[in-house]
């Protein structure tokens, strides 16, 4: 049989397969679009009732290995192993991209797009935030107090772990001493269990968290997932892209998907529940094209045939939704020193002890994303204000600096930062969504704390040997600001922890319900404010807590 001819063939047995399936025919008490960490977590927890018949939509295909992901390198063959379990091929994804894993022509950003969403892709870094995230920019009903049992079973279902190597041991810790020496020494920081003392982010230094389990890439899909597909009522259905949400004034009563090409309607019980779970970005695009958003936009999207029809009369206007957009602006600082000793990771052929130790004993350098430490400072204004601020060390040096002495500083602005931006539909012919410009630096404020923060940096670097190479060290605090904000290779980079674009109180009600809605619900880091971490713990926070509010709604 012909190639052509097998793919063809191919097709119409998936064709077949759609119109056969159950989804279109069957009644749904909860639909819930997007198996990132939040989808999963979400979907699980209410899949929990077995009288709930509960659906997961996501629109990419497998990632790890349990889901059916078979995308790997050669070294991996023979092994329950795809790239996506070994933690140390996550920075591989960056030199080897795959079309398997990232929302290839679904936003306008960077992003994972398969099981597991960002948690199929990211470093897995795992860290508590602060209690006083939750009590300063969280509203009522989301403050510690009320998200305390969340983070009780979350530690529960998904633990985190400072030692991901499973012989217990730390590889790759050169950069680890030489900081230990610059902020712990020199700067007075401390050094802790970063996880143990989550109220701490102020000069705390220490070994990074992962949310690894047995030496692989842990995470929901691992923990709450397996768990869910166990039970009869608790559907996943991935390959299948919601195009907006089917609803009645403010009720909704299904969703529009397409799967391979096929579009058809899935519709909700009687009581049933819509829950968005695809992100800060693809969240609030399905909100706009399902008419509920800016009227400036929805208008827009009306005469390009975006919203099925939908009369204006039965738009919600919500300006909200999208809006508030973060992300942290990182700035790379490439740092050199004698006793440094950079490791590369990559793709199809690793270090043979190292692949071999990894392969028999999941341990070594490729049982961990690469990063030797983290750090945390605060920066107090003068109206008593705070903002946070984050750094740590690579394994490897960047661009214009990548000999063996070399690694990347990654620093970061966090909790308390101003600028904020919105997500912003593209034209014709998808209008997908992306970033809009102001979500880095738009406040001045937010450059001047990231540079007096590396300035701290530098006056503590003195006799620990270490040399900033592309930033000189004698800067001052207003050429730190000139240069974080300019456009280079090593600033106003993307980190991509997309969040806060549909935020408690103006998007969504405190119970996640989109407001003007009576059944729809957006659950995931679209409600998450930004935090003093990286934001992954956080969004499953978010979600186990939405799982408590949400259940005890008639």
């Amino acid at each position: 049989m012909s190639v052509p001819l097998f793919s063809l063939l191919v097709q119409f047995l998936l064709l077949v397969h759609i119109h056969a399936s159950p989804l279109a025919t069957t009644l749904y008490d909860v639909i819930v679009v997007g198996s990132g960490p939040a989808g999963i977590i979400i979907a699980s927890r209410l899949s929990e009732n077995s009288a709930r018949n509960v659906l997961l939509i996501e629109g990419g295909g497998p990632s790890y290995w349990v889901t059916g992901g078979t995308e790997r390198p050669s070294w991996l063959s023979g092994t329950n192993l795809s790239r996506v379990d070994v933690p140390g091929l996550y920075s591989t994804i960056y030199t080897n991209p795959s079309t398997n894993l990232l929302c290839q022509n679904k936003i306008r950003a960077y992003g994972g797009c398969t099981i597991g969403g960002n948690s199929a892709i990211n470093a897995g870094l795992f860290y508590e935030p602060p209690a006083s995230d939750f009590d300063l920019y969280f509203p009522t009903g989301w403050k510690h107090s009320d998200v305390a049992a969340s983070i009780t079973r979350l530690y529960a279902t998904q633990p985190s772990t400072n030692k991901p190597s499973l012989d217990g041991l730390y590889y790759e810790q050169s950069g680890y001493t030489a900081a230990k020496q610059w902020l712990v020494t020199n700067a007075g920081y401390t050094e802790l269990d970063i996880n143990a003392n989550s109220a701490k982010k102020t000069k705390v230094f220490g070994h990074p968290a992962y949310d690894y389990a047995n030496g692989q890439r842990g995470g929901p899909v691992i923990s709450y997932l397996q768990t869910a597909l166990k039970r009869p009522n608790f559907h996943l259905q991935s390959g299948a892209w919601v195009q907006r949400v089917v609803r009645s004034g403010g009720t909704a009563t299904g969703v529009i998907v397409n799967i391979g090409g096929t579009t058809s309607t899935i519709s909700l019980s009687s009581k049933g529940r819509v829950i968005l779970s695809g992100g800060a970005l693809k969240s609030p695009e399905l909100l706009m094209k399902s008419g509920i958003g800016d009227p400036t936009v929805l208008t827009t999207l009306s005469k390009a045939n975006q919203l099925g029809g939908l009369p204006s009369s039965q738009w919600i206007n919500n300006t909200a939704v999208g809006n508030g957009l973060f992300d942290n602006p990182n700035t790379f600082i490439e740092m050199s020193g004698p006793n440094l000793q950079a490791y590369n990771y990559v793709y199809d052929n690793p270090i043979t002890s190292d692949k071999n130790l990894y392969l028999t004993k999941k341990s070594g350098p490729y049982s961990f994303a690469g990063g030797s430490c983290s750090f945390w400072d605060t920066v107090t204004h003068t109206d008593g204000t705070v903002a946070g601020v984050q750094g740590g060390l690579g394994p490897a040096g960047y661009q214009d600096y990548t000999n063996a002495m070399t690694v990347t500083m990654n620093i970061y602005g966090t909790s308390g930062l101003k600028s904020t931006g919105k997500v912003e539909l593209g034209g014709s012919p998808d209008y997908l969504p992306g970033p809009s410009g102001s979500v880095y630096y738009s406040n001045p404020q937010d450059a001047q704390d990231i540079a007096t923060f590396i300035r701290r940096l530098f006056d503590a670097l003195p006799g620990t040997g270490l040399t900033p190479l592309n930033l000189n060290q004698t800067s001052t605090v207003a050429q730190i600001v000139s240069y974080i904000t300019s456009y280079t290779s090593y600033t106003r980079g993307q980190v991509n922890h997309w969040s806060s674009s549909c935020r408690i109180g103006s998007c969504v009600d405190v119970n996640t319900t989109v407001i003007g809605m009576k059944n729809l619900h957006v659950v995931d880091a679209s409600i998450v404010a930004p935090l003093s971490v990286n934001p992954q713990f956080g969004v499953m926070v978010a979600a186990e807590r939405a799982w408590e509010l949400i259940n005890k709604l008639p």
